[in-house]
């Protein structure tokens, strides 16, 4: 015969589940192990934090499996996002923008967020802020997707950057 405890269980009594989640009521942990040895079975705590404790006399094995099966499909659920870049330059052709422009729209589709970078060289980064600006705009407004800003202009070593996701 197995016999599983956590060492958690610090209580006298606890509140005892079957495996078909039956309440058992409240028992001693003796007749709660008694009770799981006589089926076969491992007493399991399932509810540390409650009063009292709440525990489950079933396979060990099993919950594991069920609790494994309940994390996978959490994490299925879950939606993945990332931050795309697209880099530009001030010489950029409008071509090029396009192209730029219908793969952040794709990501966008995604739901990816896209960060939009002007990479500025050499004399370029100390050039007028509101050209920069518009130099940038010009493949915002290429973008089909509706979208909005989440972090304004920035300023940074490599030049002018902002980020924008799906309204």
């Amino acid at each position: 015969m197995r016999e599983r405890i956590n060492n958690q269980i610090r209580a006298k009594e606890l509140r005892v589940l079957d495996q078909e989640n039956k309440n058992l009521g409240i028992l001693s942990i003796k007749d709660a192990l008694e009770m799981a040895q006589n089926a076969c079975l491992d007493l399991i705590e399932i509810g540390p934090n409650a009063n009292p404790p709440l525990a489950k006399v079933m396979d060990f094995g099993k919950y594991k499996y069920e609790v494994s099966k309940k994390l996978k499909k959490q994490k299925g659920g879950a939606k993945h996002t990332e931050t795309k870049s697209i880099q530009i330059k001030i010489g950029t052709g409008d071509h090029d923008l396009e192209l730029k422009a219908k793969t952040a729209s794709k990501w966008l589709k995604e739901g990816h967020r896209i960060k939009v970078e002007l990479f500025l060289a050499g004399r370029a980064k100390y050039m007028d802020e509101k050209f920069l600006k518009e130099r940038l705009d010009r493949v915002l407004h290429l973008i089909t997707e509706d979208y909005k800003i989440s972090d304004a202009y920035k300023k940074g070593p490599k030049g002018l950057t902002t980020t924008i996701e799906k309204k």
